[in-house]
């Protein structure tokens, strides 16, 4: 195909998307919850948060939504994108005005703007019974849902480590298994393999690479919430344990503010951020919870020479070569904590107190000068108070934290809602470059509970119910001199996003601006998304410019919805100077995969996505992406090296309900 023909070629496909963009009916919305929070997301900057977590927390939920009227504040806590304030609004309502009769009550809650509105009402349910007790264990065996989910990833082209250096097939799958009865009880196990990985042989005899069993019991009694296998907690606002999800700088407005303690059971593929042992929270008093937990797993790491002690604690996950398998379990570490969380009359306070240690100490290199602050030793201790005060119009919290390492952290924010219409929020940290926790994951712009020192405000307007504003700014500076810097640095960080909504369209838009002491880097987007009954139309527009240079990417994507059967198609355009000015985006995948893809260089991106369901048990998911490069013969380096300008993987899902 000549370059003409190409671009002709090109040409042909966009104008056919953008065709079907103005030539669908007016429609009410129906959008599935996918879509909902696709949204949220899209403005959010993912090149520092990942929202994988947080996707797997609302696919639970709307697998399992919840009873909107015999809800508890606990409950509404554990829907990652409400407010304190949304979260007082829905319990003041059913207070005042007693049980919904249908979910488009929730369009009375003025707090509830209309997307988090849209996507609440795909998590909840109007219950026809008053709550119930926990049932019986009879009952849970007898009238429990199971679930099977089988997914494969198949490329079509061949790795140089395919050829040589990879000890397994060149295929990534996994298979999932869950037993749930509604919300009180989980249980199941992920099992896991990349490609490349042995499967059934070597080091992996026992079949999957990665195994993740779990079981979960909620609001049994005094009991709120327990877990046996592999979790995930957070506890206060993260600066002494957190590997539960963590959003960004603009859903810092909507989730950062909440300091309970939280627990899931750990269901993903990922090998790294989780705990493996039991962990439970128990109601001791009425306005007194306690959390406690204990951990032991193996995990990898890079060794000194004599293999007496650590040099990495590695989070990849990967176990493709001899070197990596070489790597893989060769360390233990274990964790085991407490926290208290008292809560009355609006205020709260919480202590959280945890002990780790690994089986070998922990000596990283210190040649350079950024890492000569890295957590060293074998064993450590950490502990913190958190605190505040909760209303409808105020919110005031902090966390403050030490430990073993003699260093300070501490976290405060307030927030205020003059009106229903209006949030704004101001944010104080300072992480002492002394300070370390191995488990700490909180607000940041570095991405670490360490050196660092900052301000940030945020403000969020809705003047009708069609417009929202939200703008940021952040300040931080870093007193020891980070990864290729001689000195302390600093960062400021601004954002703006202007968002229209109303039933059948939603037009969104971005500006960042993010200045450091040797860049400017400017990004913006612009996304037109229509939905109707059965289409959702999406068409994105997205600028890059770092230092002089620029990138640029145009997309659209068309979704159809019928009977039984769901088509989702991609097509994107994109040209960067150089990586510094890559182009992230949003892809729909696999179910309970959610992910952003980077692109740089000159090419294109298109993909298919088709979901077959020919009952309410069985579905069946199929999708083939392409990347083809314009400016290159070979993709990747080292092992990962393609002698081709294309890649191709082609992806396969069976899910079945039983």
């Amino acid at each position: 195909m000549n370059k003409h023909t190409w671009q002709s070629f090109r040409l042909g496909l966009f104008s056919l998307l953008f065709f079907f963009s103005s030539t669908v009916l007016h429609a009410q919305n129906t959008a599935d919850w996918q879509t909902y929070f696709e949204q949220l997301s899209d403005l959010e900057d993912i090149e520092t948060d990942n929202w994988e977590n947080a996707y797997e927390v609302v696919s639970e939920l709307a697998a399992h939504p919840i009873d909107i009227n015999s809800a508890s504040r606990d409950d509404l806590e554990r829907i990652p994108f409400l407010t304190n304030k949304q979260i007082e609004d829905i319990c003041e309502y059913l207070y005042r005005y007693g049980r919904m009769q249908t979910l488009g009550e929730l369009m009375l809650i003025e707090s509830l703007d209309r997307q988090r509105c849209q996507l609440l009402q795909c998590l909840v349910y109007i219950g026809e019974e008053p709550p119930q007790s926990f049932p019986s264990w009879a009952n849970i065996m007898k009238y429990g849902q199971q679930q099977l989910m089988l997914t494969a990833k198949i490329p079509t082209y061949e790795r140089k480590g395919d050829r040589e250096g990879y000890l397994g097939w060149p295929y990534r799958h996994d298979l999932r298994y869950q037993f749930s009865y509604s919300q009180y009880v989980k249980a199941g196990m992920t099992a896991a393999q990349d490609a490349g990985e042995p499967f059934m042989a070597g080091r992996n005899k026992a079949g999957y690479d990665f195994y993740s069993p779990y079981l979960m019991v909620r609001n049994m009694g005094r009991l709120k919430a327990a877990v046996v296998g592999c979790y995930r907690l957070k506890a206060g606002l993260g600066l002494v344990v957190n590997n539960d999800f963590s959003l960004g700088k603009l859903a810092l407005l909507s989730q950062m503010t909440r300091q309970q303690s939280t627990l899931h059971a750990h269901s993903s593929r990922s090998e790294s951020n989780y705990l493996q042992g039991a962990a439970a929270t128990v109601s001791i008093a009425k306005a007194l919870d306690v959390t406690a937990f204990a951990s032991y797993r193996a995990i990898d790491a890079t060794l000194t020479p004599d293999s007496q002690a650590i040099r990495t604690i590695v989070t990849s996950g990967y176990h493709r070569t001899d070197s990596e398998m070489n790597r893989k379990h060769n360390a233990h570490q274990w964790l085991t904590g407490a926290s208290l969380h008292f809560r009355k009359s609006g205020f709260h306070a919480g202590l959280t107190a945890t002990a780790t240690g690994l089986d070998r100490e922990l000596k990283p290199q210190n040649g350079q000068i950024y890492r000569q602050i890295y957590a060293t030793g074998k064993s450590f201790w950490n502990a913190s108070v958190d605190y505040g005060y909760t209303s409808r119009r105020l919110s005031v919290s902090g966390e403050t934290a030490t430990g073993s390492c003699h260093g300070v952290a501490t976290l405060n924010m307030v927030s205020c809602s003059p009106t229903d219409a209006l949030d704004i929020m101001a944010l104080w940290r300072m992480y002492s470059y002394r300070y370390y926790s191995l488990f700490a994951r909180s607000f940041s712009d570095a991405g670490s509970v360490q050196n660092e020192s900052g301000f940030y405000a945020g403000i969020n307007w809705r003047p009708s119910s069609h417009w929202s504003l939200t703008a940021y700014t952040d300040y931080a500076q870093f007193a020891w001199p980070r990864y290729q810097m001689e000195a302390n640095a600093h960062s400021w960080d601004n954002m703006l996003t202007l968002t229209w909504q109303n039933d059948t369209w939603t037009v969104g838009s971005r500006y960042r601006i993010r200045l450091r002491d040797d860049e400017t880097m400017q990004r913006g987007r612009l996304t037109v998304t229509r939905h109707t009954d059965h289409w959702t139309l999406k068409s994105q527009a997205d600028l890059s410019s770092v230092e002089g240079k620029t990138g640029w990417m145009v997309s659209q994507q068309v979704a159809m919805r019928l009977s039984k059967w769901q088509l989702s198609a991609q097509l994107g355009w994109f040209h960067t100077d150089n990586f510094d000015t890559r182009i992230y985006s949003y892809e729909r995948g696999m179910l309970y995969s959610f992910g952003f893809q980077s692109f740089y260089g000159h090419g294109i991106r298109y993909s298919l996505l088709a979901q077959y369901c020919p009952s309410s048990r069985l579905a069946l998911m199929a999708k083939a992406g392409t990347t083809n490069y314009f400016d290159r013969s070979t993709i990747g380096t080292g092992l990962q090296q393609v002698d081709h300008s294309a890649l191709t993987d082609v992806e396969l899902q069976l899910r079945w309900k039983f």
